[in-house]
């Protein structure tokens, strides 16, 4: 059984609280606490774009297949070079081989760390079909955490339908925890369903918690009340996620903003925050759909013959 300590810790995980995470004292090395705990610092410092902070944190001659598994996220995040950044999956690909034999003496909170974060590696590096396979989308893993990233995969490729299956599936296992409402909450964000009702509810009342602190959860409200027609709200949301992100908005914040700006009476402010978000973050699902559409229309535009204008008849 976890420690109220460590309890905690991984629910600010969950509830994106990374600055709080990477400002943590590790527990004495050996406590029981130890190693999770580093491994959630280590991961919130990959999560803020700090994978070199993350690989510091790793002992090299570490033997811990969950610590090992982070090494090489870190390194995948981090590389710059494609070979660099195959050679790091290949490392999460042989840690996922080593986690399925049975002579290995891998704990079973190690092989679902190194599962989440291989799925995670692959999903990112657009190998959805292995990232689903390794986080065991469609079987009872019992590990709600690769649920949670499941859930993700199949949101972000558009199959709401899986990502619905993947949590009812859970329900007959899990207990309801937080990580088990944030699923459901990313969920109804992508269905609609009750008018945006539930997530928004969840994410209010997460911010409701005066000891946590988290841009994270402001993106998330911001982005349900948009779907609700709250446009100043959200936008109030937002402004305080970008506060708390010291005045440098992420990417999923920046997106939000676009949108929102869209939405009000200065098309300006939307386009001057869409360059922005294409200069800093290229590949966003947003920036990349919008290119991929500005490419069609001009090309069907070249295919395009003005007719002649109509004359009238003497």
């Amino acid at each position: 059984m976890e420690s109220s300590e460590l309890y905690h810790i991984k629910q600010q995980f969950h509830l994106g609280a990374y600055k709080s995470l990477v400002d943590l004292t590790l527990p004495d090395p050996s406590s029981p606490d130890y190693t999770p705990t580093l491994i959630y610092k280590a991961r919130a410092h990959i999560a803020l774009g700090s994978s070199s902070a993350a690989a510091a944190l790793i002992p090299a001659d570490t033997e811990n297949l969950a610590l090992k598994s982070v090494a090489s996220l870190a390194r995948y995040v981090g590389a710059t070079g494609d070979d660099a950044r195959e050679a790091a999956l290949e490392e999460l690909r042989d840690l996922s081989v080593e986690i399925e034999g049975e002579d290995g003496e891998a704990t079973s909170w190690e092989k679902g760390v190194v599962r989440v974060l291989a799925g995670t590696a692959f999903a990112r590096a657009g190998e959805i079909e292995e990232a689903l396979e390794v986080l065991g989308a469609g079987n009872d893993t019992q590990n709600l955490e690769a649920v949670a990233y499941a859930v993700q995969v199949y949101l972000s490729i558009s199959r709401p339908d899986l990502a619905r299956k993947e949590l009812e599936r859970a329900k007959r296992w899990a207990e309801d925890d937080l990580l088990l409402q944030r699923i459901e909450a990313s969920v109804g964000l992508a269905t609609g369903k009750d008018a945006y009702a539930d997530p928004h509810s969840f994410y209010a009342e997460q911010l409701a918690n005066p000891s946590l602190s988290s841009p994270h959860l402001l993106t998330a409200r911001g982005v349900a009340r948009l779907l609700r027609g709250e446009v100043p709200a959200a936008k109030s949301d937002l402004e305080e996620a970008v506060s708390q992100l010291g005045g440098k908005p992420d990417a999923e914040t920046l997106a939000a903003q676009v949108v929102a700006a869209g939405l009000g009476a200065k098309s300006g402010d939307a386009d001057q925050l869409f360059s922005k978000l294409a200069a800093e973050f290229p590949d966003h699902p947003l920036v990349v759909d919008y290119r991929q559409k500005e490419a069609l229309f001009d090309e069907l535009a070249v295919k395009f013959t003005v007719p002649p204008l109509a004359t009238a008849c003497a």
